[in-house]
């Protein structure tokens, strides 16, 4: 059986910029937040979850679902939700995580029309192709007030 990831992600407009929430773990490069559907949580539960423990974002929920990403790495899939987030994020902030022993997380927004940044994952390059494509497949501009930002 393979691992269910939870993938929250996080969007917002800048001018005609669309951009997607990342961050640069110390060790791994730049990511998007992921983590492990726990055994009795849905997949949107563990979307809110782990995006509060990644990035210290409470009080999200899921406005849609994104897709699941099959051709993720062996033995996992990864199911993406689009977050609805009630205030407007900075531009970038730290967090600590106590996830794999306890980390300082640096969050800031990646425009979705430039390649993925040099520092990231090859995993995290293919997860944001999938995003990419998930996103001009749905709809070229999400519901006004899922996006942080939005004006």
């Amino acid at each position: 059986m393979r691992t269910p990831k939870a993938v929250p992600v996080v969007l917002r407009r800048r001018g005609p910029s669309m951009e997607v929430l990342v961050f640069t773990h110390p060790e791994a490069g730049t990511q998007i937040v992921k983590g492990t559907v726990e055994p009795g949580e849905s997949v949107s539960q563990a979307a809110c979850r782990e995006l509060a423990e990644e990035s210290g974002i409470a009080g999200s929920s899921c406005a849609r679902d994104l897709g699941t990403w099959e051709e993720c790495p062996r033995g996992q899939v990864w199911h993406f939700r689009e977050m609805e987030i009630s205030r407007e994020l900075p531009d970038s902030w730290s967090h600590f995580t106590t996830d794999g022993g306890g980390h300082w997380f640096q969050f800031w927004w990646h425009p979705l029309d430039l390649p993925a940044p040099a520092t990231c994952h090859f995993v995290f390059v293919g997860a944001l192709g999938f995003l990419r494509a998930q996103l001009a497949s749905l709809s070229s501009t999400p519901e006004h007030g899922r996006i942080a930002g939005a004006a």
